[in-house]
């Protein structure tokens, strides 16, 4: 097999389990790129829910001179929320296109109800990640940075589990 073959054997659906899983990790890091951004970007400018003490926010101001409004822990911790499931929304779009077409095999079930069963997965895992998040930030007063890094890992391990098992053909 030539190289040519052998990339175009990598990129379809019949590539061997270990260039999978590679495969669905560069699709969940574009989509885990694509809701931090916009998580943030939304956490900025929509609902400011990064505190001034925030390492990023601190990064910012020392660096680019961005300045944070003090929000109170509650309303911080909606906030973040807000911006969670703004990001989700777009993010979980990017993630199903890319594992669609690279990483999983298609065709379980219909289109329409493949992509409302990807959404489902991911609102539970979501459910299950920001509520982390949440308690975290008003409980225990964690940085918004580092309680959305909480969010985001345990939400990694529900989607594969779920989206190769239940959601593609594997």
């Amino acid at each position: 097999m030539n190289l040519k073959d052998r990339w175009n054997h990598y990129l379809s659906h019949d590539a061997p389990p270990f260039v999978q899983f590679v495969k669905y990790g560069m699709a969940g890091g574009l989509a885990t790129v694509v809701h931090i951004v916009t998580f943030f970007l939304v956490g900025f400018v929509l609902f400011p829910c990064v505190a001034p003490t925030d390492p990023l926010m601190e990064f910012l101001t020392k660096y680019a001179g961005v300045v944070a409004p003090v929000v109170e822990e509650s309303l911080r911790a909606r906030y973040a929320i807000y911006s969670n499931i703004l990001a989700f929304m777009v993010s979980n779009t990017v993630c199903y296109i890319a594992n669609r077409l690279f990483v999983f095999r298609p065709g379980r079930h219909h289109i329409v109800i493949e992509f409302f069963l990807f959404l489902a997965v991911s609102a539970v895992s979501m459910t299950v990640g920001t509520t982390l998040m949440g308690w975290l930030i008003q409980h225990f007063g964690v940085h918004t940075t580092y309680a959305f890094g909480a969010n985001i890992i345990s939400s990694l391990a529900i989607n594969y589990v779920m989206r190769k098992f239940f959601v593609f053909k594997g």
